[in-house]
């Protein structure tokens, strides 16, 4: 992991990675702390945000949780009625949670503070035997759903999935990535022929994910992408915007020599 160069400040964005669900007791600061310094080591400290959230107030205040030089938001809990529309939404049977929100960061630091968070995300989830939700990466992760991960190095497959849906365009399946959007990248997609074998394009698009968070910045179009896990060259065929699961998100699709793809989708 790298060191930051410059102090973590909230983002304007407001929209927390994690949502944890969850109906025990809320844990306090200090028993987050004590379990997350168990796991990864301290200390962890948490300091008050005075502006609140993104520069605004808000009903529940937010802390500042910082490891080292690593520094996310969280807040903990959130207000009855916000947590009921968290329920609502994801459709589980939590009454209460709690949010993980990233801070600013570079490009080169976006994974130590993707794994930042995901390390409090699974403290939570762990000390509450809750749900935690990732809104990036829409995935749902149990208590026994979390990967005990050596400290060293982040595996960019727990927080990039790759999904398989119908395209607008009839006979044709499409595969893209959710998740890259945590490291400030676009998501990759491919369309393909219905029938075909889908494995093959979800390995691609793991290994392509992991190439892309490698090189630090979304390939161009027209560009190629070496994909040596596979011994493939991918080619960034255009850019554009789709909303998958009702979130708009930025995509770059692909295809690659030898490809039976039927061409760009809608």
């Amino acid at each position: 992991m790298k060191i930051r160069r410059k102090p973590a400040k909230p983002t304007r964005s407001g929209r927390p990675h994690w949502v944890i669900g969850y109906s025990a007791p809320t844990p306090s600061l200090g028993e987050l702390q004590g379990s997350f310094e168990l796991a990864y080591g301290g200390p962890l400290t948490f300091r008050s945000d005075p502006r609140g959230m993104a520069g605004r107030q808000e009903a529940s205040p937010s802390s500042l949780a910082t490891h080292g030089p690593w520094c996310a938001l969280v807040r903990l809990p959130i207000p009855p009625q916000e947590a009921a529309e968290w329920r609502h939404l994801l459709e589980w049977v939590h009454s209460t949670a709690g949010l993980v929100f990233p801070t600013t960061t570079s490009p080169q630091d976006a994974g130590n503070l993707v794994l930042h968070m995901a390390r409090l995300a699974r403290t939570l989830t762990l000390l509450t035997e809750g749900t935690a939700y990732d809104t990036l990466s829409h995935n749902f992760v149990n208590p026994s759903d979390w990967q005990d991960r050596p400290l060293s190095y982040l595996y960019i497959r727990d927080h990039v999935r790759v999904m398989q849906g119908e395209a607008e365009q009839p006979g044709q399946d499409w595969f893209y990535t959710l998740g890259l959007t945590k490291f400030g990248q676009d998501e990759v997609e491919i369309f393909r022929p219905v029938g075909l074998p889908s494995q093959p394009v979800l390995d691609l698009l793991g290994s392509l994910a992991e190439e892309c968070y490698r090189l630090g910045h979304s390939p161009k179009v027209g560009t190629a992408v070496e994909v040596p896990e596979l011994g493939l060259s991918v080619r960034v065929l255009r850019h554009r915007t789709a909303a998958p699961l009702g979130t708009q998100i930025a995509l770059r699709e692909i295809t690659w020599p030898g490809s039976p793809s039927q061409g760009s989708g809608p």
